[in-house]
């Protein structure tokens, strides 16, 4: 056991990304079945949409799972007490200050965990008295920070300074980068777009499969004047990378991404029109695979590093 798993009381430090539009309850209690944390994404959910999956969650798995809330939605306040109500223990906090609602949360028994883009943010959530924090780099699909900083930056960097566990996110499809985040400093690891693209995964079918046939360089960080996210190659995306080269307006922008985009490519399955947010890992996902493959084969090649790394000397 480390840190993640007993803060967690989870088998494995692997922890899934509570994405939008693809991690209802399926997805979760398939992850906390195999030994993971599952989390619901409530970023895409009304609060009555949230309350049905989170009661379907608790009866498809015995073992423990979350729900992610991104903090910059208007319904912010009502979504934290349905948690509260519903019992749920563990929350994930992304897109806004933790101080707002940590110390309730935590007065109420929840395990509180924020994701942060860069050091000012981590020291944040320190600060705020979160359990652990998630540390995204600039590889990872959806929202994303500014200032572009990597994983295997970002960890060593977070390390220095923050005294709880920090949980690598970005990039980390496979055991071995598993293992390498690990190495650098962090405790466990969270997956997004290896779970996005899984059978569980709520995604549309024609997401899960352009995620399997993109290719090399297919997604960018767009959107940098409004917030950044990271998008797989499209119609859409084209139409982005076109408007920025030419320098347009935030407003211009604002007005190009429209509304209810994500939901129109992600869970509807639009190829042209939609938005598809995916991290750069995509190019390294050939096959759509059970959960149970996933954290299988993620557990065996993480087996595999560590006693081939053990025994090597220079």
């Amino acid at each position: 056991m480390n840190k993640i798993t007993q803060l967690f009381n989870i088998k494995y430090p692997i922890i899934q990304g509570g994405m939008i539009w693809c991690s209802g309850w399926e997805l979760a209690s398939a992850v906390s079945n195999a030994g993971g944390l599952g989390l619901i994404g409530a970023g895409s959910m009304n609060p009555d949409t949230l309350r049905q999956h989170i009661k379907k969650c608790k009866q498809a798995t015995n073992y423990p799972f979350g729900v992610n809330v991104p903090l910059l939605y208007s319904q912010t306040d009502e979504i934290i007490d349905l948690i509260i109500e519903e019992g749920v223990k563990i929350i994930f906090t992304s897109a806004g200050n933790p101080a707002k609602y940590t110390s309730n949360l935590k007065k109420n028994g929840i395990k509180v965990v924020h994701v942060v883009a860069n050091k000012k943010f981590a020291l944040k959530a320190q600060a705020a008295d979160v359990d652990a924090i998630v540390a995204e780099g600039f590889e990872a699909g959806g929202h994303n920070g500014f200032e572009e900083t990597t994983t295997m930056v970002m960890i060593p960097m977070l390390k220095e300074i923050i005294k709880i566990p920090i949980i690598a996110a970005g990039g980390i499809a496979s055991g071995n980068s598993m293992y390498a985040a690990m190495s650098l400093g962090a405790e466990g690891v969270q997956i997004g777009s290896l779970f996005a693209s899984s059978v569980e995964s709520s995604a549309h079918q024609k997401f899960k499969d352009a995620i399997v046939n993109s290719g090399d360089g297919d997604t960018k960080l767009l959107f940098k004047k409004l917030i950044p996210v990271r998008l797989l190659k499209n119609e859409f995306q084209n139409k982005v990378v076109e408007a920025e080269r030419e320098c347009i307006s935030k407003d211009e922008l604002a007005k190009l991404l429209g509304h209810g985009r994500a939901k129109l490519g992600m869970f509807e399955g639009n190829l042209a029109e939609g938005e598809f947010e995916i991290g750069q890992i995509a190019v390294l996902i050939d096959k759509i695979k059970s959960v149970d493959e996933i954290i299988k084969q993620l557990i065996d090649e993480f087996n595999i590093s560590s006693t081939y790394m053990s025994g090597i000397q220079f």
